[in-house]
């Protein structure tokens, strides 16, 4: 959903504005990584337009991957309790009748949380987008914080491709030559990235990085009241710094 471009659609009449602040307020996320691990969980979702505090989920998908293969998957519609945006349909070709016997957020949701577990979840424009969707779906469903350590692929492949147009992941699979083909539904989405995914781990091989001893995120050089020093990308939630 992530290629949604159409006006945000405007969420349930009887959602409160106490509501609305819990889920805007800030997220107690895992750290972003900024390396390659070879077990991770690849997942995507498709949702009913751009906004975390007014759309729903409307498909998670997953994969396994280990050491470079996928070993097992997962996916399910999800039935948000309202009508499509005809916007969100055009994009990823979910509709009303597609979603009518699907479960609701709640049992979707818990599906994929046993099946990721506390692995190292991976995806494309997670770290604003469907690590927020997720994070806060589960919050009000379960009052569970989802802490996952997570790497984005948008972030990895502006580090190993500094030169690319365009940083969709349709973009980024026609640079590797990995089929696009069924983009915009979520297993396909997570198929393509999973190969994504392994070709910036080996271009990252190559590129030599300053990580946080801490967490594991890219230390960033940065300038403050008495000069240069590098510090965590995961700030605040990580506060290491070194000088520079």
């Amino acid at each position: 959903m992530k290629g949604f471009q159409g006006t945000e659609a405007a969420g349930p009449a009887h959602e409160s504005c106490a509501h609305m602040e819990e889920r805007m307020t800030e997220r107690n996320k895992g750290k972003r990584l900024a390396k390659y691990v070879s077990d991770y969980v690849v997942f995507d979702l498709e949702t009913t337009g751009v906004s975390v505090a007014r759309d729903d989920i409307i498909e998670i998908s997953a994969v396994r991957g280990r050491n470079g293969q996928i070993v097992d998957t997962f996916s399910t519609l999800v039935n948000p309790g309202r009508a499509i945006p005809d916007d969100a349909t055009a994009v990823n070709g979910i509709t009303d009748e597609m979603v009518r016997d699907a479960p609701e957020i709640g049992t979707a949701l818990s599906g994929f949380l046993e099946f990721a577990g506390k692995e190292v979840l991976v995806g494309h424009n997670i770290h604003s987008f469907d690590m927020n969707f997720v994070y806060d779906a589960a919050l009000e469903q379960f009052g569970k914080k989802v802490d996952n350590d997570y790497i984005d692929t948008l972030y990895l492949a502006k580090r190993c491709l500094p030169g690319l147009k365009s940083y969709r992941l349709t973009d980024l699979a026609a640079y590797f030559s990995v089929s696009a083909e069924g983009a915009h539904r979520a297993l396909n989405d997570c198929l393509m990235n999973q190969k994504c995914y392994e070709e910036l781990g080996r271009l990252l091989s190559g590129i030599r990085m300053d990580l946080c001893p801490r967490c594991g995120g890219e230390l960033v050089k940065r300038n403050g009241k008495f000069g240069a020093f590098f510090g965590c990308s995961n700030y605040p939630s990580c506060r290491y710094t070194k000088n520079a």
